[in-house]
């Protein structure tokens, strides 16, 4: 085989450094030309950008103001158009250099490349600093100062409780439908939500609209109008009644609407709550969906609430084996709850029912909870025997068909005994409305007026929480999180302190009786139901309230 010697290669000296190289239109060698040529003038090496604390979002000119993470695509592509000269060259790699966050200062790293003589293309890295201006943009603007809102919302239920706001707080949160609010503010019968603009006003009413039955209505009052250029500026208000009967309440329907919905017995219990209510019949299992439109056409109030309910001892449970979805009926034996015992121990406030006659008596029901309770189980529910209701369609009922109780739910009264600190936490939309002056820090939005309500608002909060606890179904429509500091806010109870040289004693019978058990199927939160933490969903510190569940 024969060598064939590859073509030689002629060079050229460097006409300023006399470094042999091969030869271009310049005679120029890469280092000479790059300090002869600077192909990065005209891009300024210093810039600044304007940045809101309150809402932190950057801004994007002309006007726009854009949320954006640190290090991010989205703030490196907000940067690299603060450059007036880089589109003359092309741009082929940027990146960020690392800087302490404190210092207010956005390092990028850009590599670009231009053609400076025929056939000539030139490669430069080279590293532009960016002052990161603190500044407050138009709705933040408005957010300060007072009564520069547009569009009002207005949310009203005529119930003596908070817990449909409480609950409604927490869908808010879920669907992240609190966003555009730029402040909230409690009134006795509800919460007025501000927005700068029309269209976030009426983005949250359908929302509302979508999660609970309301009716709504609007208005415009006239600020100022320009006849010249036919312009006018209006402030808007839209008014949102929530219908008044939440989950648990005892209904009454009308008996003329009772027969136009299914016939049903117009003695009923509300199990559900969402764009509209679903009342059942304990006794056959019997549900009808009511919607806002029928409510509203003939509305009517409900009976009894949460908070007239009574403590039950179930003695006897037998299932009849009808069933719809989670409920079974069942005939079942109750008596009021520590009807056996002696009165040593009845609470001050409890209602003596000795006196009455109805200590010792033994009542027959039926119940939808067949599947749950069991002999010996506490369970609440409403005596009907004992309770005077102002209503003409309760009165209108014949005597045979109210029974004596309606059981509504089971309840755990050993758990609640021992007042065990929770493992999970539910958030807040108290800061991020940007209000000022935390009257109720643990209550978030709801329950921040104080005065003679606030004791009041404890419990609605207490029982929204053991509601959360005991029905998955409400439990998954909202957000709970992980508590990391249970073991700090457990509560135990200490006796009287021993003297050094005390003898150790066995505890009497009595102190063992007081420690009754718990209760075997309490409804625990499994920790796949809980999320992890707060920064996803942080924009700023201290802009979030954190409201522990105790």
């Amino acid at each position: 085989m024969e060598f064939v010697p590859a073509p030689a290669v002629h060079r050229v000296l460097c006409a300023d450094c006399g470094t042999p190289i091969v030869p271009n239109s310049a005679n120029l060698c890469v280092a000479c030309l790059r300090n002869t040529v600077d192909i990065t003038e005209g891009i300024p090496k210093q810039a600044s950008v304007s940045f809101c604390r309150n809402c932190e979002r950057f801004l994007a000119p002309p006007q726009a103001w854009v949320l954006a993470k640190p290090e991010s695509s989205e703030l490196l592509a907000l940067c690299l158009k603060k450059l007036k000269g880089l589109p003359k060259v092309r741009l082929t790699e940027a990146h960020f250099i690392w800087t302490e966050p404190h210092s207010k200062r956005l390092r990028v790293s850009l590599t670009i490349q231009k053609e400076v003589l025929t056939s000539t293309i030139l490669e430069q890295t080279f590293e532009i600093e960016y002052l990161v201006q603190h500044g407050q943009c138009p709705d933040c603007a408005k957010l300060a100062a007072k009564n520069t809102w547009k569009a009002l919302v207005q949310v009203r239920q005529k119930v003596p409780h908070k817990r449909t706001f409480l609950f409604l707080e927490q869908l808010i949160l879920k669907h992240g439908a609190q966003k555009d609010t730029i402040s909230v503010k409690e009134v006795k019968d509800g919460l007025d939500f501000f927005y700068s603009q029309r269209s976030h006003a009426i983005k949250m009413v359908e929302f509302l609209t979508g999660v609970v039955p309301v009716r709504s209505k609007a208005s415009e009052q006239l600020l100022s109008s320009d006849t010249h250029s036919n312009t006018a500026n209006f402030k808007y208000t839209y008014s949102v009644e929530i219908m008044p009967i939440c989950k648990d309440d005892l209904v009454c329907i009308p008996p003329k609407q009772a027969r136009q919905l299914g016939n049903i017995s117009p003695l009923t219990v509300c199990t559900r709550v969402g764009s509209s209510i679903q009342l059942l019949d304990p006794a056959t299992l019997q549900t009808c969906e009511i919607t806002s439109a029928i409510y509203w056409r003939n509305e009517f109030n409900s009976l009894a609430t949460v908070t007239d309910l009574v403590e039950f001892t179930v003695l006897d449970v037998e299932v009849d084996g009808r069933s719809r979805g989670k409920f079974v009926l069942a005939d079942a034996q109750v008596a009021l709850a520590g009807a056996f015992r002696s009165g040593a121990g009845q609470d001050e406030d409890s209602m003596d029912y000795e006196s009455a006659g109805y200590t010792n008596q033994i009542y027959h029901t039926r119940t939808h909870l067949g599947g749950i309770l069991q002999p010996g189980d506490t369970a609440l529910g409403y005596f009907l025997t004992n309770s005077n209701y102002n209503s003409d369609d309760f009165a209108s009922l014949p005597a045979e068909r109210i029974p004596d109780i309606m059981l509504v739910k089971k309840t755990y009264p050993n758990r609640r005994k021992k007042n065990k600190s929770r493992g999970w936490k539910l958030r807040s939309i108290g800061k991020e409305a940007g209000e000022e002056g935390e009257t109720g820090s643990g209550r978030g939005v709801v329950g921040r007026l104080g005065g003679r309500d606030q004791k009041k608002v404890e419990e609605d909060y207490e029982h929204f929480l053991r509601d959360l606890e005991e029905d998955p179904e409400m439990r998954s429509a909202v957000n709970l999180y992980k508590s990391t500091d249970v073991n700090m806010k457990t509560e135990t109870k200490r006796g009287p302190k021993k003297p050094q040289f005390a003898m150790d004693v066995d505890e009497t019978p009595r102190q063992i009786e007081e420690e009754e058990e718990e209760e075997a199927d309490f409804p625990e939160i499994q920790l796949d139901e809980l999320l992890e933490g707060f920064d996803e969903m942080t924009l700023g510190e201290g802009r979030e309230e954190v409201v522990e569940a105790t």
